[in-house]
Order: C-alpha cells, then structure tokens, then sequence
C-alpha cells in the first residue's frame, strides 16, 4: 500500500469526517486525523470480521470514514468546553 493512497484517502475521510461531526480544523489535521481513523476503522471492521483499508476503493474509503468520525466522537468528548 502506497503512502500516497494513506494520504489521499486519509484526508478526504478526515475532511468528510470533520464536515459530518461538525469539527473545525486544517487540511493538515484532516489528513492526520484520516490516517488514524483508517487504522481505527480496520481495527473495528477485523474486530467484526469485516476486511479493513484494501486500497484506493470506495471501501476503504467507508472504512477510514468511520474510523475518523469515531477519532472525533473521542477527540470532542476531551476537547468540548462547558461554559
């Protein structure tokens, strides 16, 4: 697996990932938080016996997705202020 396709997929789940949870950040964040949501993603679908980032496909897409909107589910539980 490239680290191109990490990259390309990554940010586009961290930016769709952002817009859906309504979570501020740069395309830099957005790519880091992509990444880690693809490996959070694979996680959970090896987890449910589901297979995890294959490639530059819809599929992975979805995984990584859903690994990046639970990263910031977790991310804004820390993060969330109270006034």
């Amino acid at each position: 697996m490239s680290i191109i396709i990490w990259i390309i997929i990554g940010g586009l789940a961290g930016w769709v990932g952002g817009i859906i949870m309504h979570s501020e950040g740069n395309w830099l964040r957005n790519i880091i938080v992509g990444i880690v949501g693809a490996l959070i993603g694979g996680f959970i679908m090896s987890i449910i016996g589901a297979q995890g980032f294959t490639g530059f496909n819809l599929w992975s897409f979805l995984v990584a997705l859903l690994g990046s909107i639970v990263l910031l589910a977790i991310m804004g539980m820390f993060t969330k202020r109270t006034a």
